[in-house]
């Protein structure tokens, strides 16, 4: 059986040689189809990979409380939602108190400030004043040095955690940046840890690599307190619907702030994951539309190749007729001539492929996240090329299967 098509394929090959520009012509549009389909599907899926795994580090089963929801938008909703009050620290510690649901419950806050050790000076630099429980709700990996202790969140002392590209700024060596003293603001912070090297987010999220980690407590003696963007992250336990500890915050939060039951929430629960239904649908739309163009291409590449065998088989008429004149059976000519069209088509997904490995790697340097192919990819190319041979040559097969061997002998 394996001689058996290993023959076939070579019967391929040479007819690809011998009528190059003809064979490659034809396959162009498989190339192109398969081109198409590979490089939509790879982009997509390595970019939906991404953004997911972006949000999950933003917060696995996590609620956001902030003033502004999610895609509030525009000048008028911005005045609307401006003037609520920001939440705080002892509200977190409220809803650690009174919430079922509440897993971790931390608080965060943050502002912009020029860092400086000796004479090197980094401008506008973001710092996070968290509370003791934000390790567990966000993912600190910590590469030299240590996290903040209790005691150190407890008192608010000076102690902070440089993320890894201003540490590498400021001493060319995370290593070298424990112990070190900064000039934060208008305050000196000791250096006991520098953050693991993330890299870039497409989301946004925290940045940590250009950031710097403090204590809430010293937050509040780097700026003006009340005019802090501070926010609460609630995690929930693993199972709890989110529609449950959304509801219950609400609950936790109008009572807290002592809202009556006219008046509107002053504040925004927010799901990081509630996008991934639209995010969905949007990649979808995108695969939908490779597809659509793919479809095109192929269809045009699987007229070529059915020419290529309607011409393969005028070209063996008495070839096939002396083979079924000495008992070749009419199963035997069929799958030979599906065959070759497969390989044909297969040879055309191939160069398709290969056009896909360089296109992968521009684009990783261009959009700043990485394409792949995956096996899944590579084997959706061969499943794709077998069927459109089997379909391309179904015809010139089926009219090679059914000559007359005497006939057919006799042609030319």
């Amino acid at each position: 059986m394996l001689s058996y098509i290993w023959s076939i394929f070579r019967q391929t090959i040479e007819e690809f040689t011998h009528h190059k520009v003809r064979t490659f012509l034809s396959l162009s549009g498989i190339a192109i189809g398969i081109f198409c389909i590979i490089s939509v599907q790879a982009t997509t899926g390595s970019l939906e990979n991404t953004i997911k795994t972006d949000i999950n580090k933003m917060g696995v089963n996590t609620i956001f409380i902030q003033k502004f929801p999610f895609g509030s938008g525009g000048p008028n909703n911005w005045w609307k939602y401006i003037s609520r009050p920001t939440p705080t620290l002892s509200e977190a510690e409220y809803i650690q108190e009174h919430s079922m649901y509440a897993r971790n419950v931390a608080y965060a806050c943050f502002n912009n400030s020029n860092i400086a050790f000796e004479n090197s000076v980094l401008e506008n630099v973001r710092w996070f004043g968290v509370s003791e429980p934000f390790d567990k709700v966000q993912e600190v990996e910590i590469v030299a040095g240590r996290y903040l202790s209790q005691m150190e969140f407890n008192q608010g002392t000076n102690s902070v955690v440089l993320g890894y590209e201003n540490a590498l700024k400021l001493f060319e060596n995370p290593e070298r940046a424990i112990g070190k003293t900064l000039e934060l603001g208008k305050y000196r912070a000791r250096i006991i840890g520098v953050t693991k090297k993330k890299g870039r987010s497409l989301i946004g999220g925290w940045d940590f690599d250009n950031a710097v980690l403090v204590s809430a407590e010293f937050c509040k003696k780097l700026s003006n307190y009340r005019r802090l963007d501070g926010f609460v992250m609630v995690q929930t336990f693993d199972g709890v619907p989110m529609d449950n500890i959304i509801g219950e915050l609400r609950g936790i939060m109008r009572a807290n702030r002592r809202l009556s039951p006219k008046e509107e929430d002053d504040f925004s629960l927010n799901d990081v994951t509630a996008g991934s239904a639209a995010m969905n649908t949007l990649f979808a739309n995108i695969n939908l539309g490779g597809w659509f163009i793919a479809f095109l291409s192929l269809l045009v590449g699987g007229f070529g190749v059915a020419n290529i065998m309607f011409v393969s088989v005028r070209e063996r008429t008495p070839i096939i007729g002396l083979k079924k004149a000495i008992g070749a059976k009419k199963s035997s000519i069929l799958g030979e001539f599906l065959l070759e069209s497969a390989f044909l088509c297969i040879i055309g997904g191939l160069i398709g492929l290969l056009l896909v490995f360089p296109m992968t790697f521009i684009l990783s340097n261009v959009l700043h996240f990485n394409i792949y192919l995956s096996w899944g990819n590579i084997i959706l190319t061969v499943v794709l090329c077998v069927i459109l041979g089997i379909l391309a040559g179904i015809i010139p097969a089926s009219i090679a299967a059914k000559m007359d061997p005497v006939v057919a002998i006799r042609s030319k």
